[in-house]
């Protein structure tokens, strides 16, 4: 079957060659394990039981995980094996399930998610979804953790080659809304259901970065949904000079009191200090 399940629509038969994700039909698996640097209300006090999957359908040049999201490292397992996973995950305490890049698995993942878990579903993307994707999900998934990376086309031309990636992203997150409604805390202060949308800033991404925030403020009211503003951005070799330096203060400085200014108080500005290379997990196959 010709795969159309990102916007990349790239045909690809993945059962004797790879998408444009890098992947093939099986399911591949980095790491699997308790992990503790989501939004608070996500990784709680005992973690959110995080599934890393290999290949990525967006590909962006600055991506911290770009040994299993460009790279391909991973171990194929089946289905049942992903349930098994899951399982495991929650006897060790986890306040959830975090899908990580999962789109190019949506039909395996399905599979693993026929039964109810007993625990919320975080799908946990990148933002470069298509609606139709999407829609299968419902009821499957109890929470949303997009990213919304890029309005300008100019931007996610250079830095994800998708100038078409505002035109997917911004709908991909009314039918996230669509399908969880406003968000809801539990009395533990963990999320049970909504969409938590974040973004990146990346150096010399103000004006694009108040774009974004001008977008949400539009399209959502305060109690809807949660956003997070994002500071942890760290350059990695190759990336385009402009983009070789970490944030500045006064960037995101800037940024925080436009938010502000703008009226919204519900959700997280992460610290400066984030944007540090041990943020990212090692991809050793830990849980696998």
């Amino acid at each position: 079957m010709n795969c159309v399940l990102c916007p990349r629509r790239c045909g690809a038969d993945r059962r004797s060659a790879p998408g444009f994700c890098g992947m093939g039909e099986g399911l591949r698996v980095a790491r699997a394990a308790l992990h503790f640097w989501e939004e608070p209300c996500i990784s709680g006090t005992r973690g959110s039981g995080t599934v890393f999957f290999s290949g990525c359908t967006l590909g962006c040049v600055f991506c911290q995980n770009r040994s299993i999201s460009a790279e391909g490292f991973g171990k194929e397992i089946t289905a049942g094996r992903l349930r098994e996973i899951f399982e495991e995950l929650t006897a060790a305490g986890a306040h959830n399930i975090n899908l990580v890049s999962p789109t190019q698995f949506t039909p395996g993942i399905l599979q693993a998610l026929r039964e109810p878990l007993g625990v919320p579903v975080v799908w946990n993307t990148g933002g470069y979804e298509r609606v139709e994707t999407l829609r299968q999900l419902t009821g499957k998934v109890q929470i949303y953790l997009p990213d919304l990376k890029y309005v300008s086309p100019e931007r996610s031309a250079r830095y994800a080659a998708a100038a078409d990636y505002f035109a997917f992203a911004a709908p991909a997150v009314l039918e996230m809304y669509r399908q969880t409604g406003p968000y809801e805390m539990g009395p533990d202060g963990l999320l049970r259901r909504g969409v938590v949308l974040r973004h990146l800033m990346l150096p010399g991404g103000l004006a694009d970065t108040k774009r974004v925030i001008d977008w949400v403020t539009s399209h959502f009211a305060q109690g809807e949904i949660l956003f997070s503003l994002m500071s942890q951005y760290t350059p990695i070799s190759g990336v385009p000079p402009e983009m070789d330096r970490r944030l500045r203060r006064a960037e995101y400085r800037a940024a925080c009191a436009y938010l502000t200014d703008c009226g919204w108080d519900e959700g997280f500005l992460q610290e400066r200090c984030a944007a540090k290379e041990e943020y990212t997990p090692p991809f050793d196959l830990t849980g696998v």
